[in-house]
C-alpha cells in the first residue's frame, strides 16, 4: 500500500525512524515521498549523509516540532501516511519536565491529529509503550493520553477517509538510553548499577517494532491498539550476558520505574482479542462491528482477568538468546 505513496514520519531522526526509513526504501523503491520531521538539525544532517540526494530524490527533511500545528500542516501537504514516532520518552526527564512531556506528547499528538484529518492523510499510526498501561509515571500517562487521542480521533474524522490505530509495545533492544547499551558501556568498569535484582522487561527488536508498524498501516481498520507477542528477560539475565561475573552494584528503583511492566491490564483484557502472535485492544467506542473484526482475524476475546505483564510473561529469553540478539541487532563484535 506505501507503493507510490507519500510518508511522512515525526521524530524520523531517532532510532525508529531511521530504521523504518531504511526499511521502506528497501521494501518501496518506488515510494513517491519520504519525509523525516523532526526538531534536531545536526541529526537531519548525520541522517542525509547516508542519503544522497542522487540515489534517494524521494527524501525530504523538514525542521519542526510536534507543538507547531502551522509548521505540521505545511509538512502534510499531499502526504497519504503519517507515523508518529515524535515522543519525549525518558521517564527522569518527563518527571523533572513534566509540562514540557505533555506539550510534546499530549498536544503535539491532537496536532499530528487535527493536521492529518485538515491534510487528507489516509492512515496514520502512532508509536505508543508498556508505560502507557496503568501508568505510574508521567511519561506513561502521557503516552495513554495520547493513545486515547488517536483512537477517538475516529469518531470525529467525518466524512473523510481517515484512519488513526496505535502500536504498543516493550522496550526496543539496542535503542538509545536502553540498558543494553549502558551495561555495555560500563562492563569495562567491573560494575553494572542495577534498580532492582527482581526487575523485568519485555524486549523487541527494532527491526519487529518496525515490522509491526507495517503490518497495522495495511490491516488497520482504525482505534485498534496492536500489542505484539513478546519475550521478556530478567535484568539479571541482561547483566550475565553481557558482563559474566561482573559486580552488581544495586541503585535503587528511579522515580517512576515499575519492577514489571505491562500492555494489557486486567481491565484491557475485556476489550482485548488474541490472534496468533499479537494482541489487539479494541476502541473503547466503537466505530466499527467487532463481533465482525473478531470473525475477520479469527480471533477471540481474552479471558475476563488476563494481563500482560513482563513478569508473568510466557515466553523468556535466556542469557545467551541475549547474547545472540545483542550480536544480531546491537553490535556484531560483541563477545564475552
Amino acid at each position: 500500500m506505501l507503493s507510490n505513496a507519500s510518508i511522512l514520519i515525526t521524530g524520523g531522526t531517532g532510532s525508529f525512524g531511521k530504521a523504518f526509513v531504511k526499511t521502506v526504501f528497501e521494501r518501496y523503491p518506488d515510494v513517491h515521498r519520504v519525509i523525516v520531521y523532526s526538531r534536531d538539525e545536526l541529526k537531519q544532517v548525520e541522517m542525509a549523509q547516508d542519503y544522497p540526494e542522487d540515489r534517494f530524490p524521494q527524501l525530504r527533511f523538514f525542521i519542526g516540532d510536534v507543538r507547531d500545528r502551522d509548521r505540521l500542516a505545511r509538512a502534510m501537504e499531499g502526504v497519504d501516511v503519517v507515523v508518529h514516532a515524535a515522543a519525549l520518552k525518558h521517564v527522569p526527564v518527563c518527571e523533572y519536565n513534566p509540562f514540557e512531556a505533555i506539550k510534546t506528547n499530549v498536544l503535539g499528538a491532537q496536532n499530528v491529529i487535527e493536521g492529518s484529518i485538515d491534510a487528507g492523510v489516509e492512515r496514520v499510526v502512532a508509536l505508543s509503550t508498556d508505560k502507557a498501561a496503568a501508568p505510574i509515571n508521567l511519561y506513561g500517562a502521557t503516552k495513554l493520553c495520547s493513545d486515547k487521542l488517536f483512537a477517538a480521533a475516529n469518531n470525529f474524522r467525518g466524512s473523510r477517509d481517515v484512519r488513526f490505530s496505535v502500536v504498543r509495545y516493550g522496550n526496543v533492544m539496542g535503542s538509545r538510553g536502553s540498558v543494553i547499551p549502558f551495561f555495555l558501556k560500563h562492563r569495562n568498569e567491573g560494575c553494572l548499577p542495577i534498580t532492582d535484582e527482581r526487575m523485568t522487561r519485555f524486549n523487541i527488536t527494532l527491526g519487529a517494532g518496525v515490522d509491526l508498524v507495517f503490518h497495522a498501516l495495511e490491516s488497520m481498520w482504525g482505534g485498534e491498539i496492536f500489542v505484539p507477542k513478546i519475550p521478556s528477560y530478567h535484568i539479571t539475565d541482561v547483566a550475565e550476558a553481557v558482563a559474566p561475573g561482573c559486580r552488581i552494584e544495586l541503585v535503587g528503583i528511579r522515580p517512576g520505574e515499575k519492577l514489571h511492566e505491562e500492555m494489557i491490564t486486567e481491565t484491557d483484557s475485556l476489550s482485548t482479542v488474541d490472534l496468533a502472535d499479537k494482541f489487539v485492544i479494541l476502541p473503547s467506542m466503537p466505530v466499527w462491528d467487532t463481533d465482525e473484526f473478531i470473525a475477520a482475524h479469527n480471533g477471540r476475546m481474552c479471558d475476563p482477568g488476563f494481563r500482560y505483564s513482563s513478569g508473568e510473561n510466557d515466553e523468556w529469553l535466556t542469557v545467551e538468546q541475549i547474547r545472540e540478539l545483542i550480536r544480531a541487532h546491537v553490535d556484531s563484535t560483541f563477545s564475552v
